[in-house]
């Protein structure tokens, strides 16, 4: 069985449980989790350790809060207030956590679902998004790594060129696919806005509505948006249902044309205003 997972935080005491619920073996079964694996939630480390310790059973995308722990580790940022990461950076296997997640995905096809942390632009089609990930994920894993970090906090450039290069191609795409929410009809994102669907700034529109997007007609499942709530559509799912704030972890199987959707509830472990 293959399930689709949605936002930890840092929250391993709900995986564990969702994990029973779906009845997940790890030789026999995979999970997919779509990103934001660590922060705000208290089990930061233990969600690390839990997800290193499954090996392939377990693909993980990256998200936003775990590309800004590889950046506080490095030292090209500081904690920010809210962070919950000191556990993991004060761990005896601090390296070998770090290791293994700068090893991980930024966009991957999974039994026909292009998955990602939050969006895509939309003047990508399916194998430009994975092209372009597959880019910064090499990145990523390579030396120059620390040195990209520190320049990864801007939200310029704004939309999207096939001209972009160096510093400003790789954060547009991470901006791309770890932060997206609203989208303009040419293609230019919005950093500002993180409310509901239909709190689209004027001219704007949620990134997977936007007319002409290029993925359109490939089944897309992301996290990221816990204020748009589960979207279950025969080909667009949002899977961030709230944990670290309360809500429930979501699991959705995507294999075998099943599809089913299971969910734990969940402790708040942060309020949205810190």
């Amino acid at each position: 069985m293959i399930h689709l997972i949605g936002d930890l935080q840092g929250c391993c005491d709900p995986l564990d449980r969702l994990l029973d619920v779906i009845g997940f073996s790890p030789s026999r079964d995979r999970i997919v989790l779509l990103g934001d694996l660590v922060n705000r939630g208290p089990q930061s480390l233990a969600v690390l350790r839990r997800l290193r310790g499954l090996g392939d059973a377990a693909t993980c995308l990256l998200g936003n809060h775990d590309l800004h722990l590889l950046a506080v580790a490095c030292g090209a940022q500081p904690l920010r207030r809210g962070d919950t990461l000191q556990a993991v950076l004060e761990a005896p296997d601090r390296e070998a956590s770090l290791h293994w997640l700068r090893q991980q995905r930024l966009a991957s096809l999974q039994a026909d679902w292009l998955c990602v942390h939050a969006g895509v632009a939309p003047q990508w089609d399916t194998s430009t998004t994975l092209a372009l990930a597959a880019e910064v994920e090499a990145l990523l894993r390579s030396d120059d790594a620390p040195a990209f970090l520190g320049l990864m906090y801007s939200n310029e450039p704004r939309r999207w060129a096939d001209t972009l290069a160096g510093a400003e191609r790789w954060r547009f795409v991470i901006n791309a696919l770890t932060r997206s929410r609203f989208c303009s009809a040419d293609g230019t994102l919005d950093f500002k806005a993180k409310a509901g669907a239909d709190a689209a700034p004027p001219g704007h529109f949620p990134w997977f509505a936007v007319p002409g997007r290029r993925t359109a007609g490939q089944p897309m499942a992301f996290g990221h948006w816990s204020t748009l709530g589960l979207i279950d559509s025969p080909e667009l799912m949002a899977i961030d249902t709230g944990c670290v704030w309360g809500g429930k972890l979501t699991a959705v199987r995507v294999d075998g044309g099943r599809r089913e959707v299971m969910q734990v509830a969940c402790s708040q472990a942060q309020r949205p205003t810190s």
